[in-house]
């Protein structure tokens, strides 16, 4: 059982600039209030080699977009952390999970979720493929699942308010301008 306590309201998160320079720290809890302040943040997407995608139901105790489905991972590098080690840390910690990953692309985005808070961010987006069985930390996650990129595209369509916002911003643009570069790494021995 993976169950460790693994996010806390008090971690340091690294404030940036729209060009991703460092401009201070602050803690989640308040990167999060009102219109949220730009932090980094990343989004990790794992295939299987069956072209696959991991998707997770992000725990119903978290703050925003609790039970809504998502990407196989998301969280936060902390003050004095790179990506890549922000990036490994979270996928053992959420899924148990160890795989190389590739960074595909950065972007800018805030959403609001109802009255509680917001996500404003600058999110390095990462790829990766593994066979290995997640172990899923319930304190973050309700639910995983594989899905192929078809069936989760008729997903996206028939029920796109069961997703959170930057999935599916961020499949959009993988979809549209990365995939021959996934199929290759999927089809890769």
């Amino acid at each position: 059982m993976n169950d460790q306590i693994v996010s806390f309201d008090d971690e340091k998160l690294i404030l940036v600039d729209e060009n991703d320079h460092v401009l201070g720290y602050e803690t989640k809890d308040v990167c999060h209030n009102g219109d949220g302040l730009l932090h980094r943040a990343f989004s990790i997407f794992i295939f299987n080699s069956q072209g696959e995608l991991l998707l997770q139901q992000r725990s119903q105790d978290k703050r925003l977009w609790g039970l809504f489905w998502s990407n196989t991972c998301c969280s936060h590098p902390r003050k004095g952390e790179t990506y890549e080690q922000a990036t490994q840390r979270r996928l053992q910690e959420e899924l148990g999970l160890k795989a190389p990953l590739k960074f595909l692309f950065k972007f800018q985005y805030q959403a609001r979720f109802k009255d509680v808070g917001s996500e404003n961010e600058l999110c390095a987006v990462y790829v990766g493929k593994t066979d290995e069985p997640p172990t899923v930390n319930p304190n973050e996650i309700a639910a995983i699942r594989y899905i192929s990129p078809e069936d989760l595209e008729k997903e996206m369509q028939a029920h796109p308010a069961q997703f959170t916002p930057w999935f599916k911003m961020e499949w959009e643009r993988i979809r549209r301008e990365f995939w021959p570069e996934i199929e290759k790494m999927i089809s890769a021995r």
